[in-house]
């Protein structure tokens, strides 16, 4: 006897289209973010600023950090980078080639087989390496994200602990003269907001009061849109300590342009939630 079959009606099919459209979505990346997948390559050498010589003749740069301008700092970096020279890397890129045809990228090393190394021995992480030693700062560069926000906690452990770079202090938001003098370089410093000016095309943040010498922090319309997306506000960020990192420059005082909402953190209180 043949079976016969269950009408569908057009509710059941509805509520079936339904629940799978409610189905949770893995998030979308951020087009600078946006990663394509891994290959292989070794480690020849190192150009300027820590730009990556790879064996296949392409040439990367680390995605996420800001080589560092001391010296010093640079020639350790260099150093900590080319003891794995030689290497075998993984390598996964990131956005789109900068204007000088670079990739940027995610470096790790895989473990050298040569080695007494534990068989379940992680491989090395290059940007995550070059920060938490205190040889880099984070940086998400001309992007409008931060690729990898875990980078902070690792540079945030390097400035506790006064490593590399972070031997040295910061420039106060309120000493024009100490800021005047790192004009043109990357700076990561911190303070207190004192007033929120929203403009047309540009929000300010014065880390000064009017007529004092200090910090003055440019927010582009696209960024501060980015900011208020994450919960903050002209309100909520004045009388708020902030942490804000890019390059001085000089614009009625020392200015620092910050491109990227993920260069501004709100460091007391309950933090902007992140996207």
């Amino acid at each position: 006897m043949a079976h016969r079959r269950s009408p569908i009606g057009p509710g059941t099919l509805l509520a079936a289209a339904l629940a799978v459209l409610a189905q949770p979505r893995p998030a979308e990346a951020a087009p600078d973010c946006a990663a394509a997948p891994s290959r292989a390559d070794v480690l020849a050498g190192l150009g300027p600023r820590g730009e990556l010589v790879l064996a296949s003749g392409a040439r990367a740069v680390l995605d996420g950090l800001q080589w560092p301008e001391d010296a010093a700092v640079a020639a350790a970096a260099q150093a900590w980078l080319l003891r794995h020279r030689g290497r075998g890397l993984t390598l996964v890129a990131r956005g789109e080639t900068d204007r000088w045809g670079r990739t940027h990228v995610d470096a790790t090393v895989e473990p050298d087989p040569g080695t007494a190394a534990p068989a379940d021995a992680e491989p090395a992480d290059l940007t995550g390496g070059l920060v938490a030693a205190g040889l880099a700062q984070v940086d998400a560069g001309e992007g409008d994200t931060l690729c990898r926000p875990a980078l902070l906690g690792l540079e945030a452990g390097a400035r506790r602990a006064g490593r590399g770079l972070w031997s040295a202090a910061s420039p106060d938001v309120r000493d024009g003269a100490a800021l005047r003098a790192r004009m043109g370089r990357f700076v990561v410093t911190q303070g207190r907001v004192l007033w929120v000016g929203e403009r047309a095309r540009r929000t300010y943040l014065d880390f000064a009061r009017k007529g004092e010498d200090g910090l003055t922090v440019t927010v582009s319309k696209r960024t501060w849109r980015h900011l208020q997306e994450r919960g903050l506000s002209a309100a909520s960020l004045r009388g708020r300590e902030v942490r804000v990192r890019g390059r001085l420059e000089a614009w009625r005082g020392p200015t620092l342009d910050v491109a990227s909402a993920d260069m501004i953190e709100v460091l007391d209180g309950e933090r902007a939630p992140r996207r």
